[in-house]
């Protein structure tokens, strides 16, 4: 390879100067290290402190790419207290270059206060923008592009995330839209139960699993399909982000037909099979993937709504 070849393959970063002072909300790979920016390492390397989820993840990119600027921890326990005397340094005419763990800072990671404490003291705020999952994922679902909604985490206990799950439903306008969220791997499967007793099993879902890294791996299907595909796996493993095709449910309805509540297909069990209430509740609770006592905590709010 001639000279000219190597000179051409390795990117090297511009010549500049120093960077203005202000607030950097820096994106960094979510995986893959060859997506950091050339601005973004620029940047890294000119801050006088970068403020960071946590120092020692942020450690290894800045190893790796030869970057000394002092660091400093600014995450969700203590986000309030690090933005006082990152505030300090700011006003001062400092350059403080704000990252996450992975993607863009404040969405769904720690970044929103600083930044909102920046803006009201009229200190500059300078987006680098680079990575994101949830946009990464999007782009290569097949699910509609035209509107979409990104939600973050849903809550963590089964009842609160299945509220959310049927106001979301319910808020759905005239057209479908994809709904973004970010999920943990051992309550996926709850997840997607959730989803199917909401929308039906129909539901089409798209699970994106360690996006950038060497097993990226996207599934795409319906809700029942990936449910069961996920379940027949010894352990689900990787951060996930779980998109949907949520359309209005008197559509979903029509098409798919409506599913069963937890009550109809306990009695179903009952009358086909010839089991008692208990044991159709384990039944139904091996098959939706979730433990028997949410199943008959789903059961009994069905049973409150008709009377």
């Amino acid at each position: 390879m001639s000279g000219d070849d190597e000179t051409a393959a390795t990117p090297r970063l511009p010549a500049s100067r120093l960077i203005a002072p202000g607030l950097y909300l820096v994106a960094t790979p979510i995986g893959n290290l060859g997506d950091i920016t050339l601005r973004a390492l620029d940047v890294l390397k000119q801050a006088d402190r970068i403020a960071c989820e946590d120092t020692r993840q942020t450690q290894k990119l800045l190893n790796h790419f030869e970057i000394s600027t002092p660091t400093v921890s600014c995450h969700e326990h203590n986000e309030r207290q690090r933005t006082v005397e990152l505030m300090e340094l700011l006003k001062t005419g400092g350059r403080v270059a704000l990252v996450s763990d992975a993607g863009m800072p404040g969405i769904s990671d720690p970044g929103g206060w600083l930044a909102a404490e920046a803006i009201a003291a009229g200190v500059p705020v300078i987006p680098i923008p680079g990575a994101n999952a949830a946009l990464t994922a999007l782009v290569a679902s097949g699910l509609p592009l035209g509107e979409f909604l990104f939600l973050g985490f849903l809550p963590e206990k089964a009842g609160a995330r299945r509220s959310r799950l049927e106001a979301l439903a319910a808020e759905i306008g005239e057209a479908a839209r994809t709904l973004i969220f970010y999920e943990a791997p051992h309550r996926i499967l709850e997840t997607l139960a959730d989803l199917e007793a909401v929308w039906g099993p129909e539901l089409r879902v798209v699970v994106a699993r360690e996006l950038t890294k060497i097993h990226e791996e996207f599934l795409r299907g319906t809700a029942a399909e990936i449910r069961r595909e996920l379940a027949g796996r010894d352990r689900v493993r990787g951060e996930i982000v779980l998109l949907v095709e949520a359309r209005p449910l008197k559509e979903a309805d029509a098409e798919a037909g409506t599913p069963l509540r937890i009550a109809d297909r306990v009695v179903r069990l009952q009358t086909e099979v010839g089991i008692d209430e208990k044991e159709a509740l384990k039944r139904l609770a091996r098959e939706l993937g979730q433990s028997k006592s949410e199943v008959y905590r789903e059961l009994q709010r069905e049973r409150a709504r008709r009377k």
